[in-house]
């Protein structure tokens, strides 16, 4: 901006030096012509120089609505971890009530209220946001059981038609990140719905995926959850508490949407519009495919996909993720 108003001032200047010396000199008719000459030159630069600071001044001001709409989404989504609330309501970290008798209908609740905040932020909302932290402790409930995501400090925006990008420091939390996203460092819309697939595997098992470890296959809970969806035994991982009173029809689709949310290739994975259709219909789902991350963790060979990877996690900050 400063060269702008440099170049400005100094064409201004040799015009007015011009005129003034052309005003003292001799002859009339060729001070006149060498006046209209230099204005000929001269007013166009002028009109560019005046162009471009409108531009520089119009992209400026762009740039600064940008960063305030993305800074006003986030602190309306925000709810601060329950310190600052606009329903001025108490607010619980869905990892407080799991161990707590919530019903079905409860449990359904929750996981639709999820979908439909992650579709606002990934398609309703003005900037198109991933959240790349998505997680049991980032869900909170206020008393009406109602869910808010929350916790928006890994967050990303990404413009206009875009679904993904890419970065060289992977952060997020093990247990809920995605393949792609720990080992190439791509993360996207369907990042964020593999983080939704295994929180609703979870909410729906009343079991959390980090340190889940069956007795008897030795597997995670994507990995148990997976074989008993093939063999046909997908009941069992129902939680005990609701298993009785649950509606089992809701229970078991609502297992095989989080299945195809967890799925190993993101261009497997639904949207999250397509989650939330799938949630409010019963229309016939896809068979899902083997998720990703699908482990058994007592003495696993690692094959083609072994990686060591930072995560920016409360509980570590390095871990050794590994795929079949």
């Amino acid at each position: 901006m400063q060269c702008i108003l440099y170049e400005l001032t100094a064409s201004m200047t040799s015009l007015k030096r011009y005129l003034t010396a052309g005003d003292a000199g001799g002859v009339e008719a060729k001070s006149k012509e060498k006046k209209q000459t230099l204005i000929i030159i001269l007013v166009p630069s002028v009109a560019v120089v005046f162009l471009s600071l409108a531009l520089f001044l119009l992209l400026r001001r762009k740039k600064r609505l940008r960063k305030r709409k993305m800074k006003d989404i986030l602190e309306t989504s925000q709810n601060n971890k329950g310190k600052e609330e606009d329903l001025e309501l108490p607010l619980f970290d869905i990892n407080k009530t799991r161990n707590k008798v919530l019903d079905w209908p409860k449990r359904f609740h929750i996981i639709n209220g999820i979908a439909r905040g992650l579709l606002y932020l990934h398609q309703d909302s003005r900037l198109r946001i991933i959240h790349r932290d998505l997680k049991a402790s980032n869900i909170l409930l206020d008393d009406e059981m109602n869910p808010k995501i929350s916790d928006f400090g890994l967050a990303r925006s990404v413009g206009g038609s875009e679904t993904e990008a890419n970065t060289n420091k992977v952060v997020g939390t093990y247990g809920y990140i995605s393949p792609e996203y720990a080992i190439d460092g791509l993360y996207s819309v369907k990042s964020d719905v593999f983080s939704f697939g295994v929180m609703v595997l979870e909410i729906v098992s009343g079991k959390r995926n980090k340190g889940f470890c069956h007795p008897d296959s030795k597997q995670d809970l994507l990995g148990y959850a997976w074989r008993l969806f093939i063999e046909g035994g997908s009941p069992e991982l129902i939680a005990e508490s609701i298993v009785e009173s649950c509606n089992l029809y809701e229970a078991l689709r609502s297992i095989q949407i989080g299945l195809l949310c967890v799925q190993r290739s993101p261009r497997d994975r639904p949207s999250m519009s397509t989650v939330v259709m799938m949630l409010g219909s019963e229309s016939e789902l896809p068979q899902p495919k083997e998720p990703g991350f699908f482990t058994t963790k007592d003495s696993v060979k690692a094959s083609s996909s072994s990686i060591q990877s930072k995560i920016s996690a409360n509980e570590i900050t390095m871990t050794q993720l590994e795929a079949r």
